[in-house]
C-alpha cells in the first residue's frame, strides 16, 4: 500500500488551536527559564539572559514554519534550545510536531540531536550540579513521551483522514452506480418502447400512407385500411400504458407477462392482415422451447417484420425457426431488396437492430444481419439451455 502523504491528512489550525498551542509552549518555557535559571543568569552572566531570551524569541518565530519544514525547524529549534532554556516551549512543541509525521528516520535523527542537546546543556550550565549521565537518563523518558503522544495524534489525523476519504469514495461510488443505473434503465425504457411501439406505428404509417398515395380506392378497401389503422392505433396506446405503468410501478420485464413462442402466429397473423406477404416455416414451438428464447425470437421477428414494412413494404417475408435441444435455435428472416419507391419512406432510429443484439447477448445468442444477392438477411442464432 502506498505510504500516505503526512501533509495530506494535517488538518487546518484555526485561531485558537495556534492560540493553546503558543500558550503551552509560553508555559513550559516559563516554567523551565524561570524556575532559577533565569535570576542566575540576570546575576551572574547578563549577556547570556539576553541571548537566551533573543534564541527563545527566534525558536518561537521558527516554529510557525513547523509544517512546511518539521525537520529543519524541529533540528533548529533543538539545536537554539542548547543554550537558551526560553527554546524549550518551542523545542517541544517542534519534535511533537515532527512525530506526528510517524516517520522513524526523521523522529531518530531528531532524537539523537536532542540527545547531544542535553549533555551540551548539561556541559555548559554551571547552576546544574547533575553528572550529564544522569540528566541524560532522565530526559530520555520526557523524549520518548513527547514522541508517543505526537506518534498518537498522527495516528489519529490519518484515521480520520483515511475514514473520510473512504466516505468520498463510497458516496463517489454510489452516485456512480445510480448513474450507470439510470443509464441503464434510460436503455432499457428505450429498447422497451421501440420494440413495442415500432411495430404498430409502423403498420398505421403504412396504411396512412397507402390512403394517402391511393386516392382511387374503393370504400370497401379505405374502409379494410381504416380498420387496420384503427385496431394498431389502439393495440399501440395499450402497449404504451403497459411500458408507462411498468416506468410508475418500478416493475422489471419479468412483472408482466411477456411474448413466447406461441405469440409468434399471432404476430405473423397480424402483419398479413395489415397487408403483408409472410411465409413461417415453424419446426421449433412443437418443441416446447425454453420461455427466455421465444421472448427474445418474438422480438427479432417483430423488427425484422417492422423493419419489412419501413423499407420493403411491397415484397413478401420469410420466416424460418429451426432447431433442437442439442443445436440450439436459429430464427431466420428474408426479404428481397427493393428496387425504386414511390412513397416517402418512413423515418427510422437506426436503434431497433443494436438493442436487438443486446437482448441476444443477454442470453448467450449472437444476432447478425447481412445482404445476401438481393435479400436482406436477419439471423438470430440463440443456445438452448440445457
Amino acid at each position: 500500500m502506498d505510504e500516505v502523504d503526512p501533509a495530506a491528512y494535517q488538518p487546518r489550525l484555526r485561531w485558537w488551536s495556534h492560540l493553546w498551542r503558543y500558550a503551552l509552549m509560553v508555559l513550559i518555557s516559563a516554567v523551565v527559564w524561570l524556575s532559577g535559571v533565569a535570576q542566575w543568569q540576570a546575576k551572574h552572566a547578563p549577556l547570556w539572559f539576553w541571548a537566551d531570551l533573543a534564541g527563545g524569541l527566534v525558536a518561537f518565530a521558527l516554529i510557525t514554519w513547523r509544517r512546511r519544514h518539521p525537520v529543519a525547524v524541529a533540528a533548529a529549534t533543538t539545536v537554539i534550545a542548547a543554550f537558551s532554556y526560553a527554546a524549550a516551549g518551542p523545542a517541544v512543541l517542534a519534535v511533537v510536531s515532527l512525530a506526528t509525521r510517524r516517520r522513524w528516520r526523521e523522529i531518530i535523527g531528531v532524537g539523537v540531536l536532542v540527545a547531544v542537546q542535553t549533555v551540551v546543556v548539561t556541559l555548559i550550565d554551571p547552576t546544574l550540579g547533575d553528572d550529564w549521565r544522569v540528566v541524560l537518563a532522565l530526559s530520555v523518558p520526557m523524549v520518548v513521551t513527547m514522541v508517543a503522544i505526537g506518534l498518537y495524534v498522527g495516528s489519529r489525523r490519518e484515521l480520520l483522514h483515511t475514514l473520510r476519504e473512504r466516505a468520498r469514495v463510497a458516496e463517489a461510488e454510489q452516485a456512480s452506480r445510480v448513474a450507470r443505473a439510470r443509464t441503464a434503465e434510460r436503455a432499457r425504457i428505450a429498447r422497451e418502447m421501440h420494440d413495442v411501439l415500432a411495430h404498430r406505428i409502423s403498420m398505421v404509417a403504412m396504411h396512412a400512407g397507402a390512403l394517402a398515395y391511393r386516392t382511387d380506392l374503393p370504400p370497401e378497401e379505405v374502409r379494410a385500411s381504416s380498420e387496420v389503422i384503427r385496431d394498431h392505433a389502439h393495440l399501440a396506446l395499450t402497449d404504451l400504458r403497459e411500458v408507462l405503468g411498468i416506468l410508475r410501478a418500478d416493475e422489471t420485464d419479468e412483472d408482466r407477462p411477456q411474448p413466447s413462442w406461441n405469440d409468434l402466429p399471432d404476430l405473423v397473423s397480424g402483419a398479413r392482415h395489415a397487408g403483408m406477404r409472410i411465409h413461417l416455416e415453424d419446426a421449433v414451438t412443437a418443441l416446447d422451447p425454453p420461455e427466455r428464447l421465444g421472448r427474445t425470437a418474438y422480438r427479432v421477428v417483430q423488427e425484422a417484420l417492422t423493419n419489412a414494412h419501413k423499407h420493403a413494404p411491397d415484397t413478401s417475408v420469410t420466416v424460418t425457426l429451426r432447431g433442437a435441444p442439442e443445436d440450439g435455435v436459429v430464427v431466420e428472416v428474408r426479404n428481397p431488396l427493393r428496387v425504386g419507391s414511390g412513397h416517402t419512406p418512413l423515418p427510422t432510429s437506426g436503434l431497433g437492430l443494436v438493442g436487438l443484439a443486446e437482448r441476444a447477448e443477454l442470453v448467450g445468442g449472437t444476432l447478425t444481419h447481412r445482404v445476401a444477392g438481393d435479400e436482406f438477411v436477419l439471423t438470430l442464432a440463440l443456445p438452448w439451455p440445457a
